[in-house]
């Protein structure tokens, strides 16, 4: 299936429903990957904490390949061939890394898994430039923020019950094989391979419209100079790096944090990790329908703040170590970040779909994310070098919270068409949130009452209240 100029409804569809079918693939792959996995496959090879910060940096310092893939799909201009053959590429290191502990002597075994994930993201950042660049053509402007809700929602929905099985299978095999704990790891890189290439497929059945046609292909340095030359633009780029500079010098010794710090087992992190995933999921739909009915500027001025808020209560935590408040502490943290999450992640990833002009995405997503990667890229590597000097990660929360609260300033100098007050989305958030409790109750209610039928001298009241009951059963359905 070649480009086209146009594409038909029938085909649009199609085509987002295999957008989707990629994100679900993918997200099984990160899942099984990345996250809590990877770090804890790390530290059984032996690694610092500087080694978890380089862990971090890997994907988004090599977002440097985002430059030459712009030259790249301006040349050839076929961003459906050039993100399978990278997609593909970058997977099949997953396979390596898999093979590594089997093959390879310990003492050497992490540097080659470092140089392994440098060269996955590497191709990764070829194949995600194009993406982006390709999706901003084909998903339709006005549902935006719903279709991205909606992958986001079903993608981390998978990835729950991805990551509670892969935690048990790791306690089971290193039950089973104390010896060889890093073959339980090797298991679920190969797997995290097979779900990428499955994910290769779905791309190659994404219809691609043809890039606006241009007169003659910019000179690279024009390309590179676009984005800057848009205000607006550039004040975007300005927040997303920031921003990912203060988020990004917590965030990856979260799991640290909890497996040294808090003395956490590992399906107890995978499980917290789930009651975060799960509210992501809860409120997808709702930030998704916020963001296309106002802007994305305004979910992320609610948003934020509120991820901001869960690491003061990281930084919090120390006070209350040792006690029988932590765990229920730490739950609640993780729904309030869940929550946030899932807006910060919605907006972040559609604000720059929406501000790029049509025919020149691929330059201005590549230089957001450039920026954007690099940026967190270096607040990682940054912590890890001075986690050696800090005892306790709580300095780290303190610092995000002061430097996130900068970059939600800098975000004030944004302009984004249908933007409101932030107490606008709040108050609509919150009526969100009552509505959906008392639907709660009321399920509950409908629950008691059916089973209320069946209690000893229901039979009798059965026919009496049958036409009281028939609002119950309506609802029910």
């Amino acid at each position: 299936m070649g480009c086209t100029n146009t594409l038909s409804e029938k085909e649009v569809q199609k085509g987002l429903r295999n957008v989707i079918g990629d994100g679900l693939a993918t997200q099984v792959m990160s899942t099984l990957t990345g996250s809590v996995f990877l770090v804890a496959f790390a530290l059984a090879l032996g690694a610092s904490d500087l080694v978890i910060g380089l862990l971090a940096t890997i994907p988004p310092l090599t977002g440097i390949m985002q430059i030459p893939t712009i030259y790249l799909v301006e040349k050839f201009r076929t961003r459906r061939s050039i993100t399978m053959v990278a997609s593909a590429l970058s997977r099949a290191f997953l396979l390596l890394i898999a093979c590594i502990p089997f093959v390879i002597p310990f003492h050497v075994a992490l540097p080659i898994v470092l140089a392994a994930l440098v060269m996955n993201s590497l191709l990764a950042n070829i194949g995600g430039c194009s993406f982006n660049s390709w999706m901003h053509d084909l998903v339709p402007q006005s549902t935006l923020g719903r279709f991205f809700s909606k992958r986001m929602l079903l993608s981390t929905a998978v990835a729950i019950p991805t990551a509670l099985a892969a935690g048990y299978f790791l306690d089971l095999w290193k039950a089973a094989f104390p010896g060889i704990e890093l073959g339980g790891y090797a298991i679920l890189f190969a797997a995290g391979f097979v779900a990428g290439m499955i994910g290769v497929l779905q791309i190659s059945r994404i219809p691609e419209p043809r890039m606006a046609t241009a007169e003659d292909l910019p000179r690279f340095g024009e390309l590179l100079k676009q984005p800057f030359q848009d205000t607006n633009f550039k004040n975007l780029i300005g927040f997303l790096t920031s921003w990912n500079f203060a988020v990004n010098l917590a965030l990856p010794f979260l799991t640290v944090y909890m497996l040294r710090g808090l003395g956490m087992d590992m399906t107890t992190v995978v499980i917290l990790t789930a009651v975060q995933q799960l509210t992501m999921v809860a409120f997808f739909k709702v930030w998704g329908s916020l963001s296309d009915k106002y802007s994305n500027k305004s979910v992320l001025r609610v948003s934020g703040p509120l991820l901001l808020v869960s690491f003061a209560l990281w930084a919090s935590l120390s006070m209350f170590k040792g006690t029988a408040a932590v765990l229920p502490m730490v739950v609640g943290i993780h729904m309030l970040w869940g929550m946030s999450t899932a807006g910060v992640n919605l907006g972040t990833a559609n604000i720059g779909l929406k501000l790029a002009p049509k025919g020149k995405a691929t330059a201005y997503l590549a230089s957001s994310s450039l920026f954007t990667q690099l940026a967190a890229a270096t607040s990682p590597l940054l912590g890890g070098m001075l986690s050696q000097y800090f005892e306790g990660w709580t300095i780290f929360f303190v610092v995000a919270f002061l430097l996130g609260m900068f970059a939600l300033h800098r975000l004030t100098k944004v302009k984004e068409e249908g933007e409101v007050h932030e107490k606008v989305v709040a108050r609509e958030l919150v009526s969100e949130m009552r509505q959906s409790v008392s639907l709660s109750k009321l399920k509950v209610s409908a629950v008691i009452a059916t089973a209320g039928l069946a209690a000893p001298g229901a039979r009798k009241r059965k026919r009496r209240n049958r036409g009281e009951l028939l609002p119950i059963f309506l609802f029910r359905r």
